[in-house]
């Protein structure tokens, strides 16, 4: 069906729930069902159970620098032909974060990496 299952097509069970996710490329935008799902998402309260307990702020503080140092990136630079960063540009904002995604992509597939050598 694609990569969430419509809220529509199965109801959990009483006192189970359901996760439904959705991936946006960047530049898109949510759709209204999207929306319409967050917003009633929203209003529903958050619920701690022993086994998912409320985080500690400490915790809280912790993951968040674990996290930002993890994501961290280093600028480098890269010598390109204009061509090629004109055709990135063409893509819009953003155009540096679908390049690093490319190389990313590139390096965890060998496959792909030998064509370009």
């Amino acid at each position: 069906m694609g990569l969430y299952r419509q809220e529509s097509e199965q109801r959990p069970k009483k006192g189970c729930i359901m996760i439904i996710t959705s991936k946006l490329k960047p530049n898109d935008k949510p759709t209204k069902e999207q929306l319409k799902r967050i917003e009633r998402a929203a209003k529903k309260p958050v619920v701690h159970s022993k086994d998912s307990p409320e985080y500690t702020l400490e915790q809280l503080a912790r993951l968040y620098l674990e996290s930002k140092e993890l994501n961290k990136k280093k600028t480098v630079g890269i010598r390109l032909n204009q061509k090629t960063i004109e055709q990135y540009k063409n893509l819009g904002k953003g155009y540096t974060a679908i390049m690093a995604a490319v190389l990313d992509y590139a390096i965890k597939h060998p496959e792909v990496l030998k064509k370009a050598l």
